[in-house]
């Protein structure tokens, strides 16, 4: 008996529901939460990662802060994460374009939900850009 030839797999196809990052491991919308509530409600980045991060556990750099503010920031900064966003310019703080990256996603909700916080519209916002 001869062995079957398979046909070789050339591509894979990957399905994930919508807000999912390719390389991220948050979702669109929880860093659009996350920059919003460091850049428009000016919270700590402690505080911040408390309320979005689901990992309780932080290693000692968590003290000074949270690392993925800053990275997600830059990729913003650098058209990487959220390219709808405009770019501010090159002195602007990473607060700043944090700022600018959550108004900008905010604004893809519909109007119906105007009355939401910011950082609500935010996260939802994400998901249509995502």
């Amino acid at each position: 008996m001869s062995p079957v030839s398979l046909p070789r797999l050339r591509a894979v196809v990957l399905v994930v529901p919508r807000g999912i990052l390719r390389r991220r491991l948050y979702s669109a919308g929880a860093i659009a939460l996350a920059l919003a509530l460091w850049g428009v409600e000016e919270i700590t980045p402690g505080e911040v990662r408390a309320r979005v991060s689901p990992w309780r556990i932080a290693g000692a750099a968590a003290t000074a802060g949270w690392a993925s503010l800053r990275r997600w920031t830059r990729a913003v900064r650098e058209a990487v994460l959220f390219t709808c966003v405009r770019a501010l310019p090159d002195g602007a703080r990473l607060r700043a374009i944090a700022a600018r990256a959550a108004t900008t996603l905010a604004a893809y909700v519909p109007s119906a939900a105007d009355a939401l916080p910011i950082p609500t519209r935010a996260f939802l916002g994400a998901a249509h850009v995502s």
